[in-house]
């Protein structure tokens, strides 16, 4: 008796430390989360891009290793960027992705990542389930990417989710 006595209030006592470490866990996060999307100063610009190379990770002789892509950044004062593509999908019919996103710069270096999200179009009749979440042939889309600028000029690697990646070259405008 006297052991459970004694128990009762440990239990009791552990409880708030364990939803104060919950409460320091969600704060860390969404600190975290405010430190990746927050603005951060720039130079705003416009970024027209193309592709030049492609592969996919499990190659099918149906595939399409040539996308064409053209695509028009509208990039902010504040890192944040909107935009959208054209290319041909890996089945070769025209897609579009329509987006928006933010660009990490990585300090003293010519390197830079990025992150869009956004809708893509395109999959269509009997490519529709070729990419998932794609019920009514408009299906949401992340895209991330690693760059290098040099002066105007920059070459992205793209991860086109676990089907593909794509190098993309592009121009400040």
């Amino acid at each position: 008796m006297l052991v459970s006595l004694l128990a009762i209030p440990v239990f009791v006592a552990a409880e708030p430390q364990q939803e104060l470490a919950s409460d320091q866990q969600l704060t860390t996060r969404s600190s975290l989360l405010y430190e990746l999307t927050k603005p951060v100063p720039a130079e705003p610009y416009w970024y027209l891009q193309t592709s030049v190379y492609t592969t996919h990770y499990k190659p099918k002789s149906a595939h399409n290793n040539n996308q064409e892509l053209i695509g028009l950044e509208r990039h902010t004062a504040n890192s944040y960027l909107v935009g959208g593509a054209t290319f041909l999908h890996s089945y070769g019919k025209r897609s579009y992705y329509g987006y928006v996103g933010k660009r990490y710069d990585f300090a003293n270096s010519p390197f830079y990542g990025k992150l869009s999200a956004g809708l893509l179009y395109g999959y269509k009749g009997k490519y529709r389930d070729k990419i998932p979440l794609n019920r009514f042939e408009i299906a949401p889309a992340i895209v991330p990417s690693i760059g290098v600028q040099y002066r105007s000029v920059a070459a992205e690697v793209v991860l086109l989710g676990a089907a593909a990646s794509m190098v993309t070259v592009g121009i400040k405008l």
